[in-house]
């Protein structure tokens, strides 16, 4: 017999789930819906992300001083922000990871070498460096950066999540940003 609950989730409690197991035994299946849950816009939606990401200031000389900023105002947000902050910029790096940005990125290097350290962290600076830039780059490889890295924007999430819960960020985001990911965007084009 399947029987459905409605609960809100302020009346759930330990108490509750005992009360459940007593009632119904503890090999019982319990399927939980979350119903007029919020949307993922309400946690963090694209302009909350470039507004964190136009939080780093490039008056500072170091790379912890620029970033910490923004690593603060992530870290003021709920926690299912910071998810959804490293889930979209882990889908903004992914975008960028293309044969064509990477071709112009190593154009000066010798052999045209494309490190994947190096590449990642220069598609970090164009995130970096906000919304106009990215979305200019990313429509336009041609403006991809050969020069300029940011590497410590791969930690905001991580820094924020730490600041506001006092335990490292263990979370795996969305897409893989990692060099060669994007297997559609390196795939040779004729």
């Amino acid at each position: 017999m399947t029987m459905i609950l409605s609960v809100s989730l302020n009346d759930l409690s330990s108490q509750f789930i005992n009360d459940l197991k007593q009632k119904f035994g503890t090999a019982t299946k319990v399927e939980i819906r979350l119903q007029d849950k919020s949307p993922a816009d309400d946690l963090l939606s694209e302009d909350d992300f470039w507004r964190i990401v136009d939080k780093i200031d490039w008056s500072k000389k170091g790379s912890e001083e620029r970033i910490s900023p923004a690593v603060k105002a992530l870290a003021k947000m709920p926690v299912a922000s910071i998810c959804l902050f490293a889930d979209m910029l882990s889908a903004k790096l992914f975008q960028l990871d293309t044969r064509a940005h990477a071709d112009v990125y190593a154009a000066n290097e010798p052999d045209h070498f494309i490190s994947a350290d190096d590449f990642l962290y220069a598609r970090c600076a164009v995130v970096a460096e906000g919304r106009n830039y990215y979305e200019k780059v990313l429509n336009d490889s041609s403006q991809m950066p050969e020069d300029i890295v940011f590497e410590p924007l791969l930690y905001l999430a991580d820094d924020a999540f730490e600041m506001k819960t006092g335990i490292p960020f263990n979370y795996v985001p969305t897409y893989n940003y990692e060099t060669q990911s994007n297997k559609l965007g390196w795939q040779l084009t004729s």
